[in-house]
C-alpha cells in the first residue's frame, strides 16, 4: 500500500504536514537514496531519510504538551521583531518539531496544546470531531438577553456564521463584566469578533479548556506539562461523547 510522502512524514511524528512539505521542497528528504519530490508516494519497501536518519514507519510514542500561553507571545514558529513565540517555552523533542493544535492571538492567553504527531494534530483540529473550546472573557459594554440570544443563535460576518454554543455570565464591575463562553468551530479571532459585533470591547481573553482538557489552576503562564496517557485517551474518545 502506498501513501503520499508528506502524509507519511507527518504521521511518523516528524512535524506538521505543511512542515514536511517544506522539507520535501527544500530537498531535505531522500527516498531510496534520491532526493524526493513533493507528491511522490512511498510504500513499505522504501527507505526514507531525513538529515541522515531513517524515518521509521513505526510511529513514535504519542506525546501531548499543554502550555499556559502568556499574553504578548506569538502562536508562531517564526520570530517577528524579536517577540517571544510559544515554541520558546516548550521542551526539546528529540530533534523533532512540536506541532501546535490550534492557535491563540498575541493578546490572548491560556491553554494551548502541542503534539509530536501530525495525524493527531489534524484529528484534533478537524471540525467534524466537534472539540469545543471554553474561554474566560472580560468585556466592556451593554450586554443583555437579546445580545446573548443573538450570540447563541449565530451572526453573519463576512458571509460566515459565528456563534457560541454556551454563555455563562459572571461578575460585573461597573461597565466591565466577566463571561465564560464556549464554541466549537474556532475560526480566527472568533470570540473577539462576536463580542465586537455587539460593540462589546474585550480586554481579557483566556482559553481554559479544549475538549476534555482543562487548564490547571496552578500552572503559571509560560509553564507547560505533559499530558498523561489517560488524558490523551480522553481526547481520542471525546468526539464520541
Amino acid at each position: 500500500m502506498q501513501e503520499r510522502l508528506q502524509k507519511f512524514l507527518a504521521n511518523s511524528g516528524l512535524g506538521s504536514r505543511r512542515f514536511c512539505e517544506s522539507l520535501i521542497k527544500e530537498g531535505k528528504i531522500l527516498v531510496n537514496g534520491k532526493v524526493a519530490e513533493l507528491g511522490s508516494k512511498v510504500s513499505i519497501s522504501d527507505e526514507i531519510f531525513y538529515e541522515g536518519k531513517v524515518i521509521s514507519r513505526t510511529k513514535s510514542d504519542l506525546k501531548v504538551i499543554l502550555l499556559n500561553k502568556p499574553e504578548g507571545v506569538l502562536s508562531s514558529n517564526v520570530k517577528e521583531k524579536n517577540r517571544s513565540i510559544v515554541f520558546d517555552f516548550l521542551p526539546e523533542n528529540e530533534g523533532r518539531e512540536w506541532i501546535s493544535i490550534g492557535r491563540l492571538d498575541i493578546n490572548s492567553s491560556g491553554l494551548m496544546l502541542f503534539t509530536n504527531n501530525g495525524g493527531f494534530a489534524n484529528y484534533c483540529m478537524h471540525p467534524s470531531n466537534g472539540f469545543d473550546k471554553e474561554y474566560l472573557v472580560r468585556a466592556r459594554g451593554n450586554f443583555n438577553q437579546k445580545v446573548k440570544d443573538s450570540m447563541l443563535n449565530g451572526i453573519n460576518l463576512d458571509g460566515e456564521i459565528y456563534k457560541f454554543s454556551d454563555i455563562v455570565e459572571g461578575e460585573k464591575k461597573g461597565t466591565n463584566q466577566w463571561f465564560s463562553v464556549c464554541l466549537i468551530s474556532g475560526k480566527n479571532r472568533e470570540v473577539r469578533k462576536i463580542f465586537n459585533a455587539f460593540d462589546l470591547e474585550v480586554s481579557r481573553l483566556k482559553r481554559t479548556r479544549f475538549g476534555p482538557i482543562f487548564l490547571p489552576s496552578n500552572l503559571r503562564p509560560g509553564k507547560f506539562l505533559e499530558l498523561s496517557n489517560k488524558e490523551i485517551q480522553s481526547i481520542k474518545d471525546y468526539h464520541q461523547n
